[in-house]
């Protein structure tokens, strides 16, 4: 796939502007020069071809030669409600995230959580998400939402929507399969997966009491991000175009 830029407004009148690090990379390691064409999306859905125009000290100016809608997402919306790892991991978890196809990642904040979200690390994520949409060719950008409490997000009302709580001792995955089975076709998913050292006894309560379905992803400990993943490969699989 060649490569993309991202704009962060979307063209008007025919006319194309990149800033920041996007007309860095395509000045300065790419080495454009006027006339070049190049891949652009907005996170909206669209791509554009545009032509290189104008090469200025902060900013790039192309010409829109054609918009197209290129639309790569899944038939229905996912969101991961994730106690976030630490480090390294959170990026290669929103990375993942994206390829699979994940409408939103929200993270939790949980009782045993070791990675509370901050503003900045937020930023990072949001930034990781762009560069993961320009490698895998999506044109809507997963959404990073505000952190969460667990018991904000469990209350979420979402009719013919698998609500999946990753959680040891509950439903095998096999049998959560065949339950969805036998209910109305879903539309969407929403998951649930814990930190490191789990969700507490109060937790797993309060997500019974708002009746999502506690499952259980097998008997090797996994981390975080490998739960989170599990769960969106399979949506990915479930609500493939």
């Amino acid at each position: 796939m060649a490569d993309r830029y991202f704009l962060e407004i979307p063209p008007a009148d025919g006319t194309a502007l990149l800033s920041g690090s996007e007309a860095h990379h395509l000045a300065h390691v790419m080495r454009a020069r006027a006339g070049d064409e190049v891949l652009l999306f907005d996170g909206s859905g669209a791509e554009y071809t545009a032509r290189v125009e104008q090469i200025g000290r902060a900013e790039i100016r192309l010409a829109v030669v054609s918009r197209r809608d290129a639309d790569v997402e899944l038939a229905a919306e996912v969101e991961l409600g994730v106690a976030l790892p630490k480090g390294e991991r959170q990026r290669w978890l929103v990375e993942k995230a994206v390829e699979l196809g994940v409408r939103r990642l929200t993270p939790l904040v949980t009782h045993r959580g070791v990675a509370q979200p901050t503003g900045t690390a937020i930023v990072r994520l949001r930034r990781a998400v762009i560069e993961a949409s320009k490698q895998c060719g999506r044109n809507r950008l997963m959404e990073i939402a505000e952190p969460q409490p667990l018991a904000e997000y469990l209350p979420r009302q979402a009719p013919d929507t698998l609500r999946w709580f990753a959680h040891p001792g509950g439903m095998p995955l096999s049998a959560a399969f065949r339950t969805a089975d036998q209910q109305s076709a879903p539309r969407g998913a929403l998951f649930a997966v814990g930190p490191e050292g789990g969700f507490d006894d109060q937790e797993v309560a309060l997500a019974r009491e708002h009746r999502w379905q506690i499952v259980d992803l097998g008997r090797r400990t996994l981390r975080v991000e490998t739960a989170a993943l599990a769960f969106a490969a399979i949506a990915a699989a479930r609500f493939q175009n």
